[in-house]
């Protein structure tokens, strides 16, 4: 069964998002807040939790469409090419913010993810989000959680997302409601960039 943890947005408790990164280094999954969706996530060197979000999520690990959470651009370097000064700006521009950024990936990849071309890289604006990614040191790999309903594509309220979820994720974390629209995704490993997802974000960075 999940651990429920409240973590208020405003002023995220140091002791609990340390207990939710302790469950994460040992390869536990996190259901958490952003500044969109609620997300599943767990930590990027983990092997074995990368392939449990795999395997609830139906894909192949290699083939996964997974998004890389990162607290700022400071972890760019570590798992994207070098990139160019107008791409720089646009992610400055925007982030942190609702968007998903496919770039270029580089020869650093975490081992499931090396044949990848691209990697898509999120800075959410949530201070739960950041505070998990800040106190773990690395970034956590993530993907939203859908359901099932077309109607309601996405659960917002952290009690029904812990009924659905308690038996496959270790910890709920209930950080307020969530949104219900998902990030906006911009591939800028092509030029000119191109719009896979409208979502959230506004397209009024370029």
């Amino acid at each position: 069964m999940a651990e429920y943890i409240k973590i208020y947005p405003e002023n995220p408790n140091q002791k609990a998002v340390q207990k939710v990164v302790e469950v994460l280094q040992k390869g536990g999954l996190v259901i958490y807040p952003t500044d969109t969706v609620y997300g599943l996530g767990c930590d990027i060197t983990n092997i074995k939790a990368l392939e449990r979000i795999a395997q609830i999520k139906g894909v192949k690990l290699e083939k996964s469409n997974f998004s890389f959470v990162c607290e700022d651009l400071s972890n760019l370097s570590d798992y994207v090419k070098q990139i160019d000064t107008t791409t720089f700006k646009i992610l400055k521009r925007a982030l942190p913010g609702a968007y998903t950024f496919i770039l270029p990936g580089s020869k650093n990849l975490p081992n499931p993810f090396k044949k990848r071309k691209t990697v898509g890289i999120r800075v959410p604006d949530n201070s739960i989000a950041l505070a998990l990614v800040s106190a773990l040191g690395n970034p956590i790999v993530s993907t939203s959680i859908r359901d099932e309903d077309d109607i309601i594509e996405y659960t917002t309220d952290p009690e029904l997302i812990y009924e659905k979820w308690d038996n496959l994720v270790d910890i709920v974390i209930d950080g307020g409601y969530g949104g219900n629209e998902a990030s906006t995704i911009i591939d800028l490993s092509e030029k000119p960039p191109v719009i896979l997802r409208e979502g959230k974000g506004s397209l009024e960075i370029f």
